[in-house]
């Protein structure tokens, strides 16, 4: 019998399906004894996963539908200051069972862009060498295609855009790094802690970066809600988001977490100088574009902290495992890649509108 295709609208239905799923009462009871009532969700799951990670992998339809409702179980794991019945299902082990399916099949999807194999043949001083080669390579890239079309052309219209999607991440900045932090105290979970504690702004909510982020939101009479910008999100960048929360949420992850976060503070400035630019090229107001300048400032800082004092340290310290560090490094580049890309398509469709 042939895959069952489904249209961007079924997958859409599904997941209100889901979402009404999410705040029902009582769910692993009423799935227990009324299974009828989760399986056309189920059954669109299926055909996403095969959509999107079978042997014709590559439906933009099923990935979005499988990032969108694994966010909607991770999301679970932070406080949004909302309604409190919607945590009611934050333990459900159905919804632990929708996550793992995904999950399982997706991050055996995702390592497949790299040759993990020859990653695992790395030495520590290999793995070290790797990484501060790495750190330098991306610190000041060549700017590429996208970075110029960020600096030179993007228009305000394209901005607005980069902000909306921006906003998704920005205004809960580093919540996820939370779940990290607790254990035995070093050094190296000092500096993760200094990390953490910058990001927001040092306890004072007017220093908290986040805050800072809603400051250029408002300067456009855009929307500060945390996730009002969420049907804007490419599938690109909620995979970004929920690989963060896999990786939080599963010790055994900690160096492959720690590898992508040295990524990600290091190459983070190069990133923001390029929206630096096209706001200072568009004459925007200091407040339009100050998480930028802020960024830049504190992330060369921070990408130096996690290369010497994070990376390097946990190299040391789990010989046999270092190997994962340049793993989480490369896995992490390769999807905040896609992400950028997926952000500078819909910065151009929002100017052709």
């Amino acid at each position: 019998m042939p895959a069952i295709q489904l249209t961007a609208t079924n997958y859409d239905q599904a997941e209100q399906q889901f979402t009404d799923l999410l705040e029902m009462e009582n769910l692993d009871q009423k799935v227990a004894a009324q299974p009828s009532i989760v399986s056309n969700f189920e059954n669109a799951l299926t055909t996403a996963i095969n959509a999107a990670y079978g042997e014709s992998a590559g439906d933009n339809s099923a990935h979005r539908f499988l990032q969108r409702v694994l966010y909607r179980i991770n999301r679970l794991k932070l406080f949004w200051y909302d309604d409190l019945r919607r945590y009611t299902n934050e333990r459900s082990a159905y919804l632990r069972t929708v996550r793992d399916q995904i999950e399982a099949a997706w991050q055996e999807w995702e390592l497949t862009q790299l040759d993990v194999a020859t990653l695992q043949q790395l030495n520590v001083a290999q793995v070290k060498q790797a990484l501060l080669d790495r750190g330098d390579a991306d610190l000041d890239p060549a700017l590429s295609e996208d970075s110029r079309y960020l600096r030179e052309q993007m228009s305000e219209a394209g901005y607005r855009r980069v902000l909306a999607i921006g906003s998704f991440d920005g205004l809960v900045e580093g919540s996820r790094m939370c779940a990290i932090l607790g254990g035995a105290a070093n050094e190296v979970q000092s500096t993760l802690t200094r990390v953490m504690i910058e990001e927001y702004g040092n306890g004072r909510l007017s220093r908290k970066h986040s805050t800072y982020f809603a400051q250029m939101l408002e300067e456009f009479g855009m929307n500060t809600e945390p996730e009002s910008y969420f049907d804007l999100v490419p599938w690109e960048v909620l995979a970004c988001a929920n690989h963060n929360f896999l990786l939080t949420d599963c010790k055994r992850h900690f160096l492959r977490y720690n590898g992508g976060l040295t990524y990600f503070e290091v190459a983070g400035p190069a990133a923001y100088r390029n929206y630096l630019a096209a706001a200072q090229r568009l004459e925007l107001s200091a407040a339009a574009m100050g998480y930028w300048e802020l960024h830049i400032r504190e992330d060369e800082r921070h990408g130096r902290w996690m290369l010497d004092d994070v990376a390097l340290p946990l190299a040391e310290k789990y010989p046999e495992n270092a190997w994962e560090l340049i793993l989480g490094y490369d896995q992490e580049r390769l999807m905040g890649e896609r992400a950028g890309g997926a952000i500078v398509r819909s910065a151009r469709e929002a100017e052709q509108k």
